[in-house]
């Protein structure tokens, strides 16, 4: 079978829900005796955007898609670091308060240092992928809806 079509990986785990993210799930999630590294990155909802105050998000997404596009980002990484074990991907959805968790990915690997580049390829593809939007509540009452990937594109400027 061509990589390209590998099936997710039985202990692969994804979701998009509106209960609140556990860094200690999904680590659990991500957990392997194969493993020498799990290298978790957590996303929270910050209190401004490029200086502006921000009281909340609001996040929505196309689940079925969201979940095809995290199940396709596992896929690609398997092809570049095919020792990973595990790619947890867990986002959150509904409206979120400052500090809360809005997006979880776990990658499990027998190193170090390609957990570390396989997770900030997770979490760098999903932003500019998969159908996932936010809308930002300022505190002046104001808001709008972004695409996160746009989000990264600004922040990237």
């Amino acid at each position: 079978m061509p990589l390209s079509t590998k099936p997710k990986q039985e202990q692969d785990n994804f979701s998009i829900t509106i209960a609140p993210l556990s860094i200690e799930d999904i680590y659990a999630l991500a957990d392997n005796p194969a493993n020498g590294a799990v290298v978790v990155m957590s996303g929270t909802v910050r209190n401004q955007t490029d200086g502006k105050p921000v009281v909340s998000l609001e996040y929505q997404s196309y689940q079925p898609m969201a979940i095809k596009v995290f199940e396709q980002i596992a896929t690609e990484i398997r092809i570049q670091w095919p020792e990973v074990n595990t790619v947890v991907i867990h986002h959150r959805v509904g409206r979120l308060k400052i500090s809360e968790i809005s997006v979880l990915v776990a990658i499990g690997c027998p190193h170090r240092s390609e957990a570390f580049e396989a997770c900030r390829y997770a979490i760098d593809t999903l932003k500019h992928t998969a159908p996932i939007w936010k809308k930002e509540h300022w505190a002046d009452g104001s808001s709008s809806w972004v695409s996160i990937g746009a989000c990264e594109m600004e922040n990237e400027k």
